[in-house]
């Protein structure tokens, strides 16, 4: 007999996840069906099956490939009240696997034409998570995230909305999609202004490039976590770096094999950043299109990379010291770790 812990009641924060990619896939058909939507062929048939689209976005036919199955989903979000059940249902599944602390990544210019403009939809989203942060009693906040595949001017305008709403839910500020596209430099100025006003740095890098992304996420945006970081295992030095300087990577594993990054859940290279020292922050990304939620990520922590009881309360301890949870949420958050871990457990076969 066998005795484990249950990784969903591990106290944990969740600090990568997307917005459209966090809805349930019945929500999405429901949407789809409400609006008259014609979804993909790929995405109805992986949303009805409950298996992930067969996805490669190593080239980029694959990331155009994945791009279009997330706009997909997300031409369904057309009413402020599907903002709601979007953000509720969220928080739901977030408090199955554990999570007492979400920071939800959005680029509300996508959801803007349909919601009445920029600053509504924005307002709309943090309205949301207000509401629902205090019914759920989930801690949630708001991080906003440019687009490389659009002009640096457009980020700077976001950043400045960002800052103007950090009193309102937003912690921090992104920059996500194709990392091959739109140097990490062009955005600098977009991240100064965002730094200035006391929002947390947290671009992607390092998942569909190498280690160079994550230095340039370092050097010229000064960020403060990494969006994936995985890569960085490649550069010893890198690792290094990123320890001393305690830079929270926002690792993603079942994302990472499903893209293409890693062929299987063994190679994600969990076990050289633990070892290395850098912090890091397991996240699902897009769970509607991977297929698997935050808690999973500690299973194949647990059951691909042998992680004890012990170092997946550490992984659970670095996800809140990486978040922006005030410092009274993250001792109370800290001290339930380690109730878990010493809380009996029943045998299982």
């Amino acid at each position: 007999m066998e005795t484990v812990r249950d990784v969903r009641l591990l106290p944990k924060a969740h600090l990568h996840l997307h917005f459209t990619g966090s809805m349930r896939p019945k929500t999405v058909l429901e949407l789809a069906d409400k609006y008259g939507v014609r979804l993909p062929e790929a995405l109805t048939d992986a949303l009805t099956s409950g298996e992930p689209p067969r996805l490669r976005a190593t080239d980029e036919r694959g990331w155009f490939r994945f791009q279009r199955l997330y706009d997909a989903a997300r031409s369904c979000l057309r009413e402020p009240e599907d903002i709601r059940r979007l953000v509720r249902e969220a928080a739901e599944e977030d408090l199955k696997d554990g999570s007492r602390w979400l920071e939800i990544q959005v680029d509300p210019t996508s959801y803007a034409p349909r919601l009445g403009g920029l600053i509504p939809a924005l307002e709309i989203i943090l309205d949301a998570v207000e509401t629902t942060s205090r019914e759920t009693g989930l801690g949630m906040r708001v991080l906003v995230a440019a687009n490389r595949m659009k002009h640096p001017l457009d980020a700077r305008t976001l950043a400045r909305l960002a800052v103007r709403y950090a009193d309102r839910g937003v912690v921090g500020f992104g920059l996500s999609n194709d990392e091959r596209r739109g140097m990490a430099r062009d955005f600098d100025r977009a991240f100064h202004i965002a730094r200035e006003g006391g929002l947390l740095a947290a671009p992607h890098g390092g998942e569909l490039t190498g280690p160079a992304s994550v230095r340039d996420c370092l050097d010229d945006l000064n960020a403060s976590r990494i969006g994936h970081g995985v890569r960085a295992a490649e550069d010893p030095r890198l690792l290094k770096r990123l320890a001393d300087r305690e830079i929270t990577c926002e690792v993603c594993p079942a994302s990472n094999v499903a893209l293409g990054v890693y062929e299987k859940p063994e190679d994600v290279p969990l076990r050289t950043l633990f070892e290395a020292g850098v912090p890091m922050a397991l996240g699902a990304d897009d769970p509607l299109l991977f297929g698997s939620r935050l808690a999973a990520q500690y299973d194949i922590a647990r059951v691909h990379h042998a992680f004890t009881d012990a170092e997946l309360a550490e992984l659970a301890r670095q996800s809140v010291r990486g978040s922006a949870a005030p410092e009274d949420v993250q001792a109370g958050l800290l001290a339930d770790i380690d109730a878990w871990l010493v809380a009996p457990v029943a045998p299982v076969a």
